[in-house]
């Protein structure tokens, strides 16, 4: 892996790679705090700190690719003379395709969501504040195993509708929908499930709208394979959401790529031209969003395999209606 990262120094006029606590960090095997230093030349060193890693940046340096992450105090601590350009230039398209490990890793973290979310079916909801089921759910997904919670979404009722909702104290009633979604990482590797219940009885028009946005995923799975770009499967999603009247409420893009980070490309939407191939994991997730009602989003990371979509998380889509 380092002789690629190297080519790609070589190739981008990348003297040496300065990486602080990241995807990109995790990539080149970095763990727990501390700084990676990988000149074109030379071994992979660690540092303590921006000094300590200024220390082994060559002094004949030109060009030093920094970390996406690294933040302004960090940068000025380098201290180089050196044009500063960033790491992902070399290592975003390394880091497009997962071998067999680390799709393994990806699934065994959506199976860690899969039993969480089954589980919270369960589950004593009504009554209860969406802080608290949030903070519920995350102790369960520490107690399934997984390495690192990253984030818990619970949206109830007219919440549901936010984009990017922060669990608060709405208290959760018959009649609402609800949103939840659970994201980890095992293996250093994330994966997130989302899935939409309703509490004693779904709003009317919830469960019409709700199965837009499952024909919306499947159209998406169905046009996933390899050469097709990214692009291509987002627009296959907006076309079921558009041809349903729902067009204006849905979310600004269906999908997004995931691997050591949560949020990477490819980008499941209109402009990305990334060209799809066997080992890259995305999450399709399209929603639809009505403002002051109701939303409903479905998320599952899949794998491009050479003979199309392949779900890593397996958990029922099914609208689940709460009975407690």
């Amino acid at each position: 892996m380092i002789d690629e990262v190297r080519l790609r120094m070589a190739e981008e006029g990348i003297d040496a790679l300065v990486l602080r606590p990241s995807p990109d960090f995790r990539y080149l095997g970095g763990q727990g705090d501390g700084y990676l230093v990988l000149p074109l030349r030379g071994p992979l060193e660690t540092a303590a700190g921006p000094l300590e890693a200024a220390a082994l940046i060559p002094s004949s340096a030109r060009r030093v690719g920094v970390d996406p992450e690294m933040r302004a105090w960090e940068l000025f601590s380098l201290r180089v003379k050196a044009e500063l350009v960033l790491a992902s230039v070399v290592l975003a398209p390394l880091r497009l395709l997962r071998g067999p490990a680390e799709v393994a890793a990806t699934e065994r973290a959506a199976s860690a969501a899969d039993a969480v979310l089954l589980m919270a079916r369960e589950l004593a909801w009504f009554g209860t504040t969406e802080r608290a089921m949030a903070r519920r759910l995350w102790a369960m997904m520490v107690e399934t195993g997984c390495e690192e919670v990253l984030s818990v979404l619970v949206a109830a009722g007219e919440h549901s509708a936010v984009p990017r909702h922060v669990p608060c104290d709405r208290v959760i009633n018959p009649g609402d929908a609800l949103l939840v979604s659970v994201c980890g990482r095992w293996g250093n590797h994330c994966s997130e499930v989302a899935r939409v219940f309703a509490v004693a009885e779904p709003p009317e028009d919830f469960e019409a709208m709700y199965s837009v946005v499952l024909s919306a995923q499947r159209a998406a799975l169905d046009s996933l394979r390899p050469g097709v770009t990214a692009a291509e499967v987002g627009r296959a999603a907006q076309e079921v959401i558009e041809g349903s009247g729902y067009g204006r409420y849905a979310a600004e893009r269906p999908g997004r790529g995931v691997g050591l980070g949560q949020d990477e490309r490819p980008w499941l939407a209109s402009g990305d031209t990334t060209v799809l191939a066997p080992g890259m994991t995305v999450c399709v997730e399209p929603a639809i969003y009505l403002p002051e009602l109701f939303g409903a989003r479905v998320a599952d990371v899949v794998v491009c395999a050479p003979a199309g979509a392949q779900r890593l998380s397996g958990s029922s889509q099914a609208l689940h209606v709460l009975d407690h």
